[in-house]
């Protein structure tokens, strides 16, 4: 019996980006994107192993050597609507997001349950690792080009910053690629 069911849902790509890596967390948009086991090359958040930040504190001291569950960020154009619409501007661009995609035709985008995979018809597949809660380092590249808006970004983001992802299958990715979810068949946890 499969583990991850075919939901109903399919996203379109209609934004990437390319994080280069030293720099800041500016994307650069592109039309298409080759993705291996790595990630993308020569990318900000590039490898199988990345060292632990802050995200993980609980479970590793800092610069530990773990596996790079974060080697993408996608965020829903549903969901940067509503930052935006928070923030009291008509758009956001998601290259000051550090956005590798922006999808559309999932709700609640940002709360898809862990584990789900994004496919593409190539076979091309990304596996959510988890929310991507948000932070000031966006609010900075916002504050550069619109002063007075940066600091409006984390509390208007909250809930809706996208997810994390790592690739599981390699290929390519390009804007306007459709994407099946695929969620794991288990009962929500109770805890």
């Amino acid at each position: 019996m499969p583990t991850l069911t075919k939901s109903e849902y399919m996203a379109e790509i209609t934004w990437l980006g390319h994080v280069p890596a030293g720099g800041s967390l500016r994307a650069q948009p592109v039309e298409r994107l080759e993705l291996s086991f790595g990630g993308i090359a020569g990318g900000r958040h590039e490898g199988e192993t990345r060292p632990s930040c802050s995200r993980v504190l609980d479970l590793y001291p800092r610069d530990t050597e773990i596996a790079n569950v974060r080697q993408l960020t996608i965020l829903s154009e549903e969901e940067l609507a509503r930052i935006a619409a928070a923030m009291g501007t008509p758009a956001l661009d998601p290259a000051l997001l550090g956005a590798t995609a922006v999808v559309r035709g999932i709700p609640d985008f940002t709360h898809v349950p862990p584990s789900s995979r994004l496919q593409a018809g190539s076979g091309t597949t990304l596996t959510v690792d988890m929310e991507n809660l948000p932070c000031v380092l966006p609010g900075r590249e916002i504050e550069a080009e619109t002063p007075g808006l940066g600091a409006l970004f984390k509390p208007s983001a909250k809930g809706l910053r996208g997810v994390t992802a790592w690739v599981e299958r390699p290929g390519a990715l390009a804007v306007g690629d459709r994407l099946q979810l695929f969620v794991p068949a288990q009962r929500p946890w109770r805890g």
